[in-house]
């Protein structure tokens, strides 16, 4: 079996084909699809590049500190929070009475 080729892309064909994307509003999956990249391919070389086809700066990925939730949202959080631990203890009755069912334990 013959192991295949890695292909080589220039930065200046990089550049380009991320201005396609930007420049046209295409998605990432189309473009990539036309020129026959893998979509999580393109995706690296369109974060890699700024607007101005130079390498992003590494200051660009630091992390920004998240917003803490407003009273609505924390209050919703805390509905989700309860609805899921209902709903998981419903799943978990399931289970186990489909197993004692089938005839089978857990």
């Amino acid at each position: 079996m013959e192991k295949a080729k890695r292909r080589f892309f220039t930065d200046d064909y990089k550049r380009q084909t991320v201005e396609l994307v930007r420049s046209n509003g295409r998605s990432i999956g189309s473009v990539a699809a036309e020129i026959g990249l893998a979509e999580t391919v393109l995706r690296k070389w369109v974060n890699k590049f700024d607007g101005s086809g130079k390498p992003a700066a590494a200051a660009r990925h630091l992390l920004t500190q998240a917003a803490l939730p407003t009273a609505d949202q924390a209050s919703e959080i805390a509905q989700l929070r309860r609805e899921n631990e209902r709903l998981r203890m419903e799943r978990d009755i399931l289970k186990k009475s489909i197993a004692i069912f089938a005839g089978t334990r857990t």
